[in-house]
């Protein structure tokens, strides 16, 4: 078993090497592995480009995190990074010293190089992050060269590709046979669809995992991306805000356009769409076209039907949610019994619910109320933006006590709060805070609550929680 050289033999024997570039050059092949990432980095910002180039020639690593040294918005450090694996790329072996499979250009490898600061753990944290050197063989036979995977973030939200991506896909787009650009978090903000195309087909789409789209789409443009987004058959999570519809003529057949594709998303675990009002009335499309279980939902800030909100609680694809997320979405003139059928598929799993802003009546409360005392595991919930009065608020406190696992309850000011024209006054409200304190002690178990007059928790001007099991403060924000 080999022992790792000490800290300060590394730092004499780097600086000796760095001294010559044609020496670290030579020695490349005879260095311990230890001294390849603390050399790398001392020869990084020394600027020994001749230095830089030979060693990622001769890197014992199966990753070269570069991400975490090099500042990307700026082409010229990589440049020479490049520059080197050209010449790697052009040879038709791989040399005996070399093991190099991944470039990876992602903000994630600052503790590969920090760990190196400290050789006492290098051999210990190195086999923990997986960045152990490959073992090298007693053989010195040649071994072909695998296409090099090169790690990147991707966040396309200019008009135009700045001149980092625009030089990267240029030099990647000579040697595409040799070169598989992976990428596992794409979000795409304002950027033509032409040019979000351009980029995706530089990338191995199978290896995004997470979609964000924050940009306002029409249904048109979705239904562009969509083959796209078939090709993600690793997708995780998904999310897509905002998307406006334009024609009625084509409507139907661009929502199969999207919907159509989730039959190869075999990893989806995560769905998230805000504002899909082109779901309203015909939900059970998607539905129907989901594979896996899912972990969280959210469908918010759109119309939905009555009938949408049964193909949902019908869907076999929901009995294991751990959150859902229905905020925005007005069930007033719904039947009391819809929502009561859809928790009771996922009680048994939903940890977070969001009905926010829903329009939710007393009466649909009350059905709601004894399977919302079933949900075991659920620790958020939220009522915010509803109208609920004090009677109905005290039920509902009763009925949730025993759910052990509630940390953050996010309810609106009582509707006593408010005068007939809807101006809150806050001596009442002062005195129903002490009713619900009151209530909260009788009941024996301490409570985290939020109340709010504003319909988002994040951004309520009234406040109020418990500090300790049943001291309750009320707070209020300029």
């Amino acid at each position: 078993m080999s022992v790792p050289t000490p800290p300060r033999l590394l730092d004499l024997a780097g600086m000796h090497l760095l001294r010559e570039d044609a020496l670290v050059c030579s020695a490349l092949e005879f260095l311990p592995t230890e001294l390849f990432p603390p050399l790398f980095m001392d020869a990084f910002h020394g600027r020994h480009i001749k230095t830089l180039k030979a060693m990622v020639q001769a890197w014992p690593f199966v990753c070269l995190p570069l991400g975490g040294l090099i500042d990307l918005p700026h082409v010229g450090p990589l440049q020479a990074m490049l520059e080197a694996l050209d010449v790697l790329l052009a040879q038709n072996v791989r040399s005996r010293r070399c093991k190099l499979q991944v470039l990876d250009l992602q903000n994630t490898g600052q503790s590969f190089w920090r760990m190196w600061s400290g050789a006492s753990t290098h051999v210990v944290w190195s086999q923990h992050l997986g960045m152990a050197p490959v073992a090298e063989q007693s053989s010195r036979i040649h071994q072909p060269l695998a296409p090099l995977k090169v790690y990147i973030e991707l966040c396309l939200k200019k008009r135009t590709l700045d001149n980092f991506l625009t030089y990267l896909l240029r030099w990647m787009e000579q040697r595409k046979a040799s070169i598989h650009l992976c990428c596992k978090k794409l979000t795409i903000f304002a950027m033509p669809m032409e040019n979000v195309t351009k980029v995706l087909n530089m990338v191995q789409l199978d290896y995004i995992q997470e979609l964000q789209v924050n940009w306002i789409w029409h249904l048109s443009t979705l239904a562009k991306f969509a083959p796209l987004l078939g090709q993600m058959s690793n997708m995780q999570r998904l999310h897509v805000s905002r998307i406006h519809m334009s024609s009625l003529e084509q409507q139907e057949q661009q929502v199969v356009q999207f919907t159509s594709q989730f039959p190869k998303l075999h990893h989806l675990q995560d769905l998230y769409l805000d504002s899909p009002s082109f779901l309203e009335g015909c939900l059970d499309q998607m539905l129907r076209f989901l594979k896996t279980p899912l972990d969280h939902l959210a469908i918010s800030n759109c119309h939905l039907t009555e009938s949408d909100l049964t193909h949902l609680s019908q869907c076999p694809n929901i009995h294991q949610l751990k959150g859902l997320d229905l905020s925005g979405v007005t069930m007033t003139d719904f039947s009391p019994e819809i929502l009561h059928i859809l928790l009771e598929q996922v009680a048994a799993t939903l940890q977070e619910l969001n009905l926010e802003q829903c329009g939710i009546t007393e009466s649909q409360l009350e059905s709601v109320l004894p399977v919302l005392s079933c949900c075991s595991q659920l620790r958020t919930f939220s009522l915010c933006g509803n109208v609920l009065s004090m009677a109905i608020m005290e039920k509902l406190l009763s009925r949730t006590t025993g759910l052990i696992n509630l940390s953050d309850e996010f309810y609106p000011a009582p509707q006593e709060s408010y005068s007939p024209h809807g101006v809150l006054h806050l001596g009442q409200l002062a005195q129903l805070r002490d009713k619900l304190i009151k209530i909260i002690q009788d009941l024996g178990r301490p409570r985290a609550i939020w109340l709010s007059s504003s319909p988002c928790p994040r951004w309520c001007n009234k406040t109020f929680y418990p500090e300790d099991p049943f001291l309750c403060h009320c707070y209020m924000s300029a």
